[in-house]
């Protein structure tokens, strides 16, 4: 992990997560039609992106985790991003969007006839804290559903999921065993290992709504 230290006004005490400033309509347009307009330069399809308003300048240049996910025809088509705040929003949108379309290894490099099949939604994720549990029962306790994006780690070892997973995975045991699985660890391994766990927060929005 980034040493952060997250601002102790910023962090929920109920459950260690960090809240971040909203995002405007106007900025999460702003974002997508980035991220779509760094993907079609790639293919010489550039598209209009939107012009920048007052203030907007400085928070395209706030470091913050960044993730930008594709899907066509409801199924994802790639996902790349940053846990940790280590790179500008500006940056991180071009980067991952890029990324997301031409080196998910999961896909086939994205196509010019997909470009205009593919919906973009982009992430924009809290500082990770650490998660304290005294067991595998109280982690899955601590967990909220569709609120959490969970890191978890054991030796060299990590993976993450963004709160969106728990929409396919809703019970937090399937939730872990899956995460697990991603780390390439043994799906029982947040049982009956030491592992370590941190949650993260997001503000997600897509094309689609």
């Amino acid at each position: 992990m980034t040493n952060q230290t997250p601002e102790e006004g910023n962090i929920n005490p109920k459950d260690g997560s960090q809240k971040s400033d909203r995002v405007s309509k106007h900025q999460a347009k702003m974002l997508l039609a980035m991220a779509r307009n760094s993907i079609g330069e790639r293919l010489k399809r550039p598209t209009d992106e939107i012009e920048p308003g007052v203030g907007d300048a400085s928070f395209l240049e706030q470091k913050q985790g960044v993730f930008v996910t594709l899907h066509k025809q409801g199924r994802l088509r790639g996902c790349i991003g940053n846990i940790e705040p280590v790179k500008s929003i500006r940056d991180g949108i071009a980067e991952n969007a890029v990324h997301a379309a031409f080196r998910d290894t999961r896909f086939a490099p994205l196509s010019e006839d997909e470009f205009d099949h593919i919906d973009i939604e982009v992430s924009l994720l809290s500082v990770p804290v650490p998660l304290d549990f005294k067991d595998s029962g109280e982690l899955t306790e601590r967990l909220i559903p569709g609120r959490h994006g969970v890191i978890l780690e054991h030796g060299g070892c990590r993976s993450t999921f963004l709160p969106q997973v728990w929409e396919q995975l809703p019970r937090p045991e399937d939730f872990l065993s899956h995460l697990c699985t991603k780390a390439g660890l043994p799906a029982s391994a947040w049982k009956d290992r030491p592992i370590t766990v941190y949650t993260y927060e997001v503000q997600s929005f897509g094309e689609l709504g």
